[in-house]
Order: structure tokens, then C-alpha cells, then sequence
């Protein structure tokens, strides 16, 4: 198999020579070129033909942001992988440039000791996502490692009658940022039952993620704090490096269900992760959930989908056509956890009719032995 041919922008010669050493001392990557900002890097393009391209934010001449802008312009579909900054510019940037068709990003390695630390950093992040994003196979370890491609499987049969959803929950990672900026707008705001949703994304991200969520939504987008009730019609983005669960408070039989955020163990490498969610949402709502898993690098989500099945919920993934990277969706339905595999444009209307004819809950309040 050829190397992964890689082109590396970045204004910075330290950037720079960190990202080309380390991708250099992979066999299955090489570096064929570098540019000093985004106008330099579109006149290489065509020369160069990189697989991939990673591409730092702020760069005199053309930024990062202008030059994914431009090379999907021009319909060049090459993967791009941003390199941001943990600031609250350095988000805004990132998400601006997902938007405009960079397909994943990394963080710089921020206030660390060394230039070893600052290597291993950039290794762990950007070679993962580097090898899934141009189709090769990836080792498991901490960056989220891929899932095996295989093809889906046939939903098990179910051992019991499937229940009506009483609330919705949602797990997206690599790809998912603008994949959820396509379907939440397209649910109504009467939505009959809470939203409760992980994106793999740092601190600082979220909190800007969910504000421009909120904006193009007609539905109520949150960062998900602690001891929120949950109620029809509001999503809960879990924040940061902290898991998202359900929480039932109150005296037996008087439940009230509310948000809860801890600091837990990383699971499938991340925090926060899909499967704490929807194994809290199993418990919570009596296995009434509707459990969605749209595109993402890994396997996050395919035992808490496979627990919300077994326990009479509907599990609905993204199809591999429509991901940036079937690994997540992939993951559920090689396992034979998903209702429906559906591309990204028949997610929301899904979600609908899944929900077509359930009565609103009051204020997050549950009968006991769940949600009715």
C-alpha cells in the first residue's frame, strides 16, 4: 500500500518541522510538501495531489478558514484537518472552518514542557485521524482508534415488543459537527421529549457549539450543566471532558429525572463518551429511548446502542455513504444493534416518526418503573 501522501500548512517553521518529524517517522505516512499559509498551499495543490492536508488557523496572506473555502471551491474533495488552539477564538475558528468543509481538527499541543511532548501530542491526535480519514486501517489507542469496516448486519430480532420512545439521545464524533447542524434544524420545536447529546469535543468547544446550534435551530440547545430537569423540546450538549448522564432524584415512585455530569473514566478513550449516556438513558426511561448514532471515528456508542435495543428501544445510525467516518455507526450496525441505517438527509424525518404520537412528560417527572 502507497504511503499517505500529506500536505502540511502552517506559518509557524516550529509547527511545521514538529508536524513533518512526526509524520515522517510513520511508515505509512509522507510529507510531500509544506506551505507557509493557505494561498501558498492552493498553488501547490495540483502539483503536490496530497491525500490529505492538515492546516493551521491563523496564517498571514489566506488563512486556514479562507483556504478550506477555496479548495472546496473548487470541488476538491481532499480530507482536512485543522490545527486549533484550546482558546474561545480558536474554537469559533475551528467550528467556522467545519463549516466550510474541513473535516476534522486537532488541538495544539498548549503550555506543554517539551518538544517530545509537544511530538507525542501530534502523534496521538493527528495519525489516527490522519489514517482513518484517507481509509487506512488504524491501531487502537488513546485518539479514538477506528473500527474495523465491515458490512452491517441485519438488526437482531427483538425478544420483547419495542417501547415508544420517551426521550431522545444522540452520539456523534468525527464528521458530527456539521452532521448535527443538518439534522437538528430540521425537528420541530414541539419535540415530545428531551434531547440528551455527545459530540466528542474538548472544553471550550461545546459551550460555543451549542450557542450555534441554538441559533440555527428551532428546538432549545444547551452545554448541559449539572441538576437540569429535562423536558420536551430542550437538547442537552454534554460539555467537555465531562460524561453526560441521566439522574433520577426524588422519593420511590416520585422520580424526577434531571441532567448529570461527572468526571469519570474516559470510555472507548473519550470523555465525554456515547455509551455512559445511553446506558443512563437504558435505566432511566425503562429502556423507552430512541438512541440516534451518526458519523465518528471508533466504536463509542455500539454497547450502550446494544443495551437501549435489548431493552425495547430503537436504535437509528447514520449510513456509511453520508459519514466522514463510518466507524461509530459502523460499529452499531456490524453488531447488529440498528433499527434503520439511514443517510444523513432521512435522520431528522426518522427521528420524527419514531416519535409520532408520544405525550409530552411533565417538567421531567416519571411514573415509577419509568418513563410513561
Amino acid at each position: 500500500m502507497n504511503p499517505i501522501r500529506v500536505m502540511v500548512v502552517d506559518d509557524s517553521v516550529v509547527v511545521r518541522k514538529i508536524v513533518t518529524d512526526v509524520l515522517s517517522a510513520d511508515p505509512g505516512i509522507e510529507v510531500v510538501g509544506t506551505a507557509v499559509n493557505g494561498k501558498v498551499a492552493l498553488a501547490k495543490l495540483d502539483q503536490l495531489k496530497p491525500d490529505l492536508i492538515t492546516m493551521d488557523i491563523e496564517m498571514p496572506e489566506m488563512n486556514g478558514i479562507e483556504a478550506v473555502r477555496e479548495i472546496r471551491a473548487t470541488r476538491n474533495r481532499v480530507p482536512i484537518v485543522m490545527f486549533s488552539t484550546l482558546t474561545e477564538r480558536g474554537a469559533s475558528a475551528t467550528l467556522d472552518a467545519l463549516a466550510a468543509g474541513a473535516n476534522d481538527y486537532v488541538t495544539k499541543p498548549a503550555n506543554v514542557g517539551s518538544v517530545g511532548q509537544s511530538m507525542e501530542s501530534v502523534r496521538e491526535q493527528l495519525i489516527p485521524r490522519i489514517k482513518v480519514l484517507t481509509g487506512r486501517p488504524v491501531t487502537p489507542g488513546p485518539a479514538r482508534a477506528a473500527a474495523p469496516v465491515a458490512p452491517p448486519r441485519p438488526a437482531a430480532p427483538r425478544t420483547g415488543p419495542g417501547k415508544k420512545p420517551a426521550v431522545l439521545v444522540i452520539g456523534s464524533s468525527t464528521g458530527g459537527p456539521e452532521a448535527l447542524a443538518k439534522v437538528l434544524p430540521q425537528l420541530p420545536a414541539n419535540l415530545p421529549v428531551p434531547v440528551l447529546l455527545v459530540q466528542h469535543m474538548p472544553p471550550v468547544f461545546t459551550r460555543q457549539f451549542a450557542q450555534r446550534l441554538d441559533r440555527l435551530c428551532a428546538l432549545r440547545i444547551v452545554e448541559a450543566s449539572d441538576g437540569s430537569p429535562l423536558v420536551p423540546g430542550v437538547v442537552h450538549l454534554a460539555p467537555g471532558d465531562h460524561h453526560l448522564v441521566v439522574r433520577e432524584v426524588g422519593r420511590p415512585g416520585a422520580q424526577r429525572l434531571q441532567t448529570g455530569l461527572n468526571q469519570g473514566p474516559p470510555e472507548n478513550f473519550c470523555r465525554p463518551a456515547v455509551d455512559p449516556l445511553f446506558r443512563s438513558a437504558v435505566a432511566a426511561y425503562d429502556g423507552a429511548v430512541l438512541a440516534v448514532v451518526l458519523t465518528g471515528m471508533g466504536a463509542d456508542g455500539r454497547n450502550g446502542a446494544g443495551e437501549v435495543r435489548a431493552a425495547g428501544g430503537t436504535v437509528i445510525v447514520q449510513d456509511q455513504a453520508t459519514s466522514v467516518v463510518w466507524g461509530m455507526p459502523g460499529a452499531v450496525s456490524q453488531a447488529g444493534f440498528a433499527d434503520e441505517i439511514l443517510p444523513l438527509d432521512r435522520i431528522a424525518e426518522a427521528i420524527t416518526r419514531h416519535l409520532a404520537g408520544v405525550t409530552p412528560g411533565r417538567s421531567g417527572a416519571v411514573l415509577a418503573g419509568g418513563a410513561r
